[in-house]
């Protein structure tokens, strides 16, 4: 399987550059195929092959595939007639990707200024006229600078996009770890809760013991048998004692939690004496919870009742406490808070919190741990929190929903898809206008030589052509349309009197005026035949 994938992962670049180079030759061949007089090694061969070479170079060292093509598109300027290399678009191709892997520009520069430099000392050398100069002074640099430019762009969009995640990546990590130091605290402020619960107990039974060692009825057995047992308590004890002071000392600095004992009546009257309006209410049978459950519902009520004096101060609180068969829940929702001053007064003295708005972190942690669930979200302008915690602790389901979950995706992977879409649409969007003008002015361009080049009459077809001869004769010979935009000046030339004249492109030169055959026929004879300037 493993080499499987590599074998793929190797084969798509291949096939791309396959498909690149393809693309490339088809434009060679058909530009080939349109000139009077092609040359199939240098015209075809050699340039395919040098393509062949630049185009997988390209992926390590772009600037020599751009080297390369250059070269290509400079040996068409040694063409007597054509100046338009059909290989023009190869190098605009192989400059973007230039752009787009290459990250310094003053390399790519002095290898521009050197394509330039060869350029222009070949038209020197050559002697060529001015619209070979033309062509290697503005159409050749064009298709260097232009699409370089345009991959640069792409690569800083590109790394942009990366790096900025990158640091949300960074960011979101590190807000996790704030809140698995949360759910650690939790956890400790729960051990310490057992410590105060579980050794309560404990002393009571050891004391217990201690009592009944003094019971007359005894025998000497029954109170060593006491004795040992009043130990093996005292000793639980420290041990318990120990166990939780190691734990303590990750904390120290820590705000210790309320008293265990004390009913959340207490609390809400506490709360209510600093100022803030708070409403109790509880439905279904008073009965006894387990320490742990019971220190979880008090949690939640005063974690509930200082986030609402904290961030919606001079709100209404309502608190709901139901009994149910099996479980307690526990809802506490506060108003929006009024649009004038909050109440005075100082917060309820239990409403110590931790610091970093991580208590419902902590609690949801807690929630979690005896098996219970915990949503908190705004509601109606305000914010609910709503608890079911269970009568008996589940071990099962604490260590199957305490434990940190990695969610599939994460809200930073999320916004970075939805960032790449957005840059792609950006992106489009930038170059929309210009690529849709320029594939306009491309199919205007293309009817335009499809034009030129479709009434090319060869120059060994026009020297076959003889004076006389049957007009049907003529045209097996003839292209399969007309020179329809002859120069005015000459149409203006004489014609033979009594005949009708075609006109023909002698080559398929786009650039440069070319000469003009004319075919005058006289009735279905041929009667003259001429080379015009054009």
């Amino acid at each position: 399987m493993r080499g499987a994938r590599w074998t793929a992962a190797g084969r798509g670049p291949a096939v791309r550059d396959a498909a690149l180079w393809a693309a490339m030759a088809g434009a060679g061949v058909y530009a080939h195929g349109q000139e009077a007089h092609p040359s199939p090694v240098l015209g075809l061969v050699l340039p395919l092959l040098v393509l062949a070479v630049a185009v997988p170079v390209g992926r390590t060292r772009p600037a020599a595939a751009v080297f390369l093509a250059n070269l290509v598109v400079a040996s068409g300027l040694a063409h007597p007639t054509a100046t338009a290399s059909p290989y023009l678009l190869a190098l605009a191709v192989l400059a973007y990707l230039l752009g787009l892997r290459a990250d310094r520009a003053g390399p790519v520069l002095v290898l521009f200024g050197a394509c330039a430099a060869l350029d222009l000392a070949l038209c020197a050398v050559l002697g060529v006229g001015a619209v070979h100069w033309f062509y290697a002074l503005s159409l050749i640099p064009a298709a260097l600078l232009l699409p370089w430019l345009a991959g640069r762009y792409r690569q800083a969009r590109l790394a942009l996009v990366h790096e900025g995640w990158e640091r949300a990546r960074s960011l979101e990590e590190r807000q996790r770890s704030v809140a698995e130091q949360a759910r650690l605290r939790e956890r400790t402020r729960i051990a310490s809760d057992m410590h105060d619960s579980l050794g309560h107990e404990l002393s009571l039974i050891a004391l217990r013991a201690g009592a009944l060692e003094l019971s007359p009825t005894l025998t000497g057995q029954d109170r060593a048998d006491l004795a040992v047992l009043r130990a093996a308590v005292s000793d639980a004890v420290g041990h318990l004692r120990d166990t939780i002071g190691v734990l303590r000392e990750d904390s120290e600095g820590e705000e210790p939690t309320a008293p265990a004992v004390e009913p959340v009546e207490e609390l809400v009257a506490r709360t209510r004496e600093s100022g803030v309006t708070v409403h109790l209410r509880r439905e279904g049978p008073a009965r006894a919870l387990p320490p742990l459950v019971d220190r979880g519902a008090y949690r939640v009520v005063q974690e509930s009742l200082t986030n609402a004096i904290k961030h919606a101060p001079g709100s209404t609180v309502h608190v709901g406490i139901v009994r149910r068969a099996d479980r307690t829940e526990i809802r506490v929702t506060n108003s929006a808070p009024p649009s004038g001053p909050p109440p005075a007064g100082p917060p309820p003295p239990a409403a110590g919190r931790d610091p970093g708005h991580r208590g419902l972190t902590g609690l949801r942690e807690r929630v979690l741990l005896i098996g219970g669930t915990l949503h908190a979200a705004p509601r109606e302008g305000g914010f609910e929190v709503l608890a079911t915690l269970p009568d008996q602790v589940n071990p099962e389901r604490a260590r199957s929903t305490g434990e940190p979950r990695e969610e599939s995706g994460t809200p930073a992977s999320r916004r970075l898809a939805v960032a790449r879409s957005g840059a792609r649409r950006r992106f489009a969007a930038a170059f929309a206008a210009p690529v849709g003008f320029g594939l306009v002015a491309l199919v205007s361009c293309a009817y335009l030589a499809h034009q030129l080049t479709g009434c090319v009459l060869r120059p060994a077809d026009f020297a076959a052509v003889r004076v006389g001869q049957d007009r049907a004769e003529v045209a097996r010979l003839l292209p399969e349309q007309q020179f329809r935009y002859v120069p005015d000046a000459v149409r203006a030339l004489p014609v033979p009197a009594g005949t009708v004249c075609a006109y023909y492109r002698s080559n398929g030169n786009l650039l440069d005026r070319v000469d003009v055959y004319r075919l005058c026929y006289a009735g279905s004879r041929l009667a003259a035949k001429d080379v015009l300037p054009g």
